[in-house]
């Protein structure tokens, strides 16, 4: 839970005219950790975020907490912005049944505004987490291939085992191309409609559930664009995965909503293909042991064989060497002993743009076991311990530009815009003060092995995904 609110922090703008941020902890008593004033830093908040204590207890009284929230902490001295127009959300992490009432202060929450985000872990009540949500879901399928045909609206059916057996009932559409920029705006245009049963102009969420099995034939960009200003939440799939989008812009949107999603993180391989391009410079000498211990760590996540993940490892100082490529093993354990028998290859200058360039032209490519063209995933982990002594742009660029989801890891003497520019988004950059301490980051990565896969088009439709199980009752 504290990785988790953790990572929701990091994707806000933590100021005190922007977002702000408060935690209470709760089990029979609640117990505020901070305010909404209490902090104005995003650093802040993740530092005290980090030295959260779990409080223990046995009785879970949601009720009393959901009345706490409301009285001290949805409050102006509390630092609560409600009488400026401000949205207020509340996510409730629940890991069970609420030992007391909660309908009179779920009530007295709703009364004031507050957006609820319910989470819910496998112990939690259902019909309880559905009773501190708003309104009950609706359910539609729309099947696509060049063109779009809706299975059900929206309210047609009333229950569950409804929706239910009228999904196990589908018919596979079949056709071709695939026309997705088509098939969305047709969802915007006759599904998230009041004749359809939607209820948008009620305050009531939309969420579109996008299942993709390949590139779309036509352009997405517009269909996307009027989605999103509907106020449209998107979470997009793979044949394989279900991923799911973190809540956008709920502060920007033309509506208050409250927005109920049950979910359980899940850690399950995809096929992807994983490459490590290492600082083998005098910059890395000291920390190359860290080095190859994290890449230890990070391959032991992995499913690797032919047919599932494949990985790949390239040092580089001034100019770039690969250890091996992405179809040199098939089995984990010939990449593991790889890894523990590499040697560090010194040298200077610090060529990274080199080095970024090289693993595009040579490395991510069909015949050196890249598979970018059948639609794996593909994931650049560069680890820098220094400044690079030529131009990293265009080669950062160009491997944005093929989809390589490229994260970046740097020591206290390398460049932090660099590795931000290197980086797919400057959000996916880490720093540590040397690699010896890889260990402090490591979490963060496995959630992106484990958890994020995407490519450009799927980018353009939802943004940044996490990967979770999405239960929506």
């Amino acid at each position: 839970m504290r990785d988790f609110v953790q990572r929701v922090v990091e994707k806000l703008t933590v100021q005190e005219t922007r977002d702000r941020v408060s935690v209470v902890q709760y089990s029979k008593e609640p117990e505020a950790h901070f305010y909404l004033n209490t902090y104005t830093t995003k650093q802040d908040i993740v530092d005290a975020v980090r030295q959260l204590r779990h409080k223990g207890g046995i009785t879970l009284n949601t009720g009393a907490a959901l009345q706490y929230v409301r009285d001290n902490i949805f409050t102006a001295s509390s630092g609560s912005r409600r009488q400026e127009g401000i949205p207020q959300i509340l996510v409730l992490l629940s890991g069970g049944r609420s030992n007391d009432d909660v309908r009179n202060a779920v009530k007295n929450l709703k009364a004031i505004d507050v957006m609820a985000i319910v989470v819910g872990m496998r112990n939690a009540d259902t019909l309880e987490l559905q009773t501190i949500s708003d309104e009950p879901n609706h359910v539609s399928v729309v099947q696509y291939s060049d063109t779009a045909e809706v299975n059900f609206n929206l309210g047609m059916h009333s229950t569950k085992d409804d929706v239910l057996d009228a999904v196990r009932g589908l018919r596979h559409k079949g056709g071709s191309p695939l026309n997705t920029g088509a098939a969305l705006q047709y969802v915007r245009d006759n599904v998230f409609t009041a004749s359809s049963g939607s209820r948008s102009l009620q305050g009531v969420p939309q969420i579109l559930i996008l299942l993709s099995g390949g590139r779309s034939t036509d352009d997405i960009r517009t269909p996307v664009t009027k989605l999103k200003e509907m106020g449209v939440i998107s979470i997009a799939t793979t044949l394989i995965s279900l991923q799911l989008l973190s809540v956008p812009s709920l502060k920007k949107s033309a509506f208050p909503f409250p927005l109920q999603l049950f979910f359980t993180f899940i850690s399950e391989s995809d096929k992807k293909d994983v490459v490590f391009l290492i600082d083998g410079s005098d910059n890395s000498k000291t920390g190359f042991e860290g080095i190859r211990r994290f890449a230890e760590k990070v391959v032991e996540i992995l499913n690797v064989e032919e047919n599932g993940d494949r990985v790949a490892l390239v040092q580089y100082s001034g100019n770039a060497t690969p250890n091996f490529y992405l179809n040199s093993y098939s089995s984990k354990n010939d990449v593991l002993n790889s890894i523990r028998s590499m040697r560090h290859t010194v040298g200077r200058p610090l060529n990274t743009g080199t080095a970024l360039q090289f693993v595009r032209d040579t490395v991510f490519t069909a015949s050196a076991g890249g598979r970018r063209a059948e639609g794996v995933p593909q994931y650049l982990f560069v680890f820098s311990g220094g400044r690079s002594s030529d131009d990293i742009m265009g080669p950062a660029q160009s491997l944005r530009g093929d989809g390589v989801r490229t994260f970046s890891i740097g020591t206290r003497n390398a460049d932090t815009l660099e590795l931000q520019m290197i980086s797919f988004k400057p959000g996916d950059s880490f720093s540590v003060s040397n690699f010896n301490n890889l260990d402090s980051i490591h979490s963060s990565v496995t959630a992106v092995i484990n958890g994020v896969q995407e490519t450009s088009e799927m980018s353009t439709v939802i943004g940044k995904i996490i990967k979770i199980k999405v239960y929506i009752t």
